[in-house]
């Protein structure tokens, strides 16, 4: 739905299924009725998730019609995708894997483009399009030094190669788009600081370099064009998980000319430990409840001299609960975004308030969605059927926003 603060949806990444065919069965199953509970006859947006396999289903002109047709007959638009997860994201040990293939390979650039060329087909007339993704890949992948920076170069490349169709495809249909890096935990880019410092020393360089001689434009062109199309995605529960400070993020993009794209509206686990050892093998057993083998869950913890301890996966942490020098967890486990108490433990739902009064009142990106793809991995005592969350979750929001407004 369009708000005063921008276009608000849910990831359709919630849904079970890679294949085109289970994407828009779920679509049918239960989008009309969200939209009617959240906004009633105001149209809705969706922010489309499509696996590789479903990417190649759409490109059949039969597939892509039938979907427009449905799209309006449903009030309904695309105005942002999730071009992070390629394969399996349920049913499936994801864990690292969800970087695969990541930004070294021609898979990944080959999946984007087919993206792109399929959002700009579903567009709205005059609306921006964004992709989220990768945030180039998996660190631990590269442990040598030199297979880092390689990595690194070799993505970057592969991102000016997208940034460079999304040129191209602004020129010839005036359709704007944008590709949106998404820093996470143990990404090679998994920090505001790490996003802005590659932003500004290694795609800006480089697109310098290529992007004049391929575009015949000038490089001080070429740094207004890579401004416009390549963006971050600001996920709220990753950035809370580090321990950021949103505003003082928020400012710097702004004050340094970097997008962003999109906010996924997003929530992680959080509790301080106490010295108390009862209470704490107490707060370390709720963790565990959380501890499923599905997707990474990595945790960040913050010590007594406020410097940070980060570990892969929640089983590592698990092991080190005792550790003296430990206040504080934070868990990569996106959790319903409308609850705060979850018993011993909390949610980052105060980073979400924080993050969205800052785009009311100074509005950084068009584009909202709520990402909490975990429903069918939460604890038995957190499930609800999947479209009465995602209208509670939606609702949430837009209450949020509203209220916002109404004490500007």
């Amino acid at each position: 739905m369009k708000l005063t603060s921008g276009h608000l949806s849910y990831c359709t990444n919630i849904h079970s299924g890679e294949s085109w065919k289970d994407h828009f069965a779920a679509l049918k199953e239960n989008f009309s009725g969200i939209r009617k509970a959240v906004c009633g006859d105001q149209a809705m947006g969706i922010g489309l998730r499509l696996s590789n396999s479903a990417s190649l289903d759409i490109q059949s002109a039969a597939e892509l019609n039938e979907f427009k047709e449905w799209l309006t007959a449903n009030n309904a638009y695309v105005f942002t995708m999730n071009g992070f997860p390629y394969g399996d994201f349920h049913h499936a040990v994801v864990k690292d894997n969800v970087h695969a293939p990541d930004w070294t390979t021609k898979e990944r650039v080959d999946y984007t483009i087919r993206l792109f060329n399929t959002l700009a087909k579903l567009l709205p007339k005059g609306m921006e399009g964004g992709i989220s993704t990768s945030p180039l890949s998996y660190r631990f992948w590269f442990p040598d030094k030199d297979d880092f920076q390689n990595a690194v170069l070799t993505a970057t490349k592969n991102i000016i190669e997208i940034a460079e169709e999304l040129i191209r495809i602004g020129q010839n249909t005036g359709v704007k788009m944008h590709l949106d890096i998404e820093p996470e935990p143990d990404g090679i880019l998994e920090s505001a600081s790490e996003f802005i410092d590659w932003f500004e020393n290694v795609l800006m360089p480089l697109s310098k370099q290529i992007l004049p001689g391929r575009l015949s434009i000038s490089p001080e062109e070429a740094e207004q064009f890579i401004k416009e199309h390549i963006c971050l995605c600001y996920d709220v529960c990753h950035f809370a998980i580090g321990y950021e400070s949103h505003a003082d993020v928020i400012e710097l993009l702004g004050n340094k000319g970097i997008r962003v794209g999109k906010i996924q509206i997003s929530a992680a686990l959080k509790a301080d430990l106490p010295h108390n050892s009862e209470l704490r093998s107490g707060i370390a057993n709720a963790f565990a409840n959380y501890n499923e083998p599905t997707y990474l869950h990595q945790v960040v913890a913050r010590k007594d001299d406020g410097l940070l301890k980060r570990y892969r996966d929640l089983p590592e942490a698990l092991s080190d609960y005792t550790n003296p020098l430990v206040r504080e967890w934070r868990a990569h486990f996106h959790v319903p975004v409308f609850i705060r108490e979850l018993g011993l433990l909390q949610s980052t739902q105060e980073d979400i308030s924080e993050v969205l009064k800052i785009q009311k009142n100074r509005p950084f990106t068009e584009h909202m969605e709520v990402e909490t793809y975990t429903w069918e991995v939460l604890p038995e005592a957190l499930k609800a059927p999947i479209g009465e969350s995602i209208v509670r979750e939606l609702n949430w929001v837009k209450e949020l926003l509203l209220k916002n407004q109404a004490h500007e």
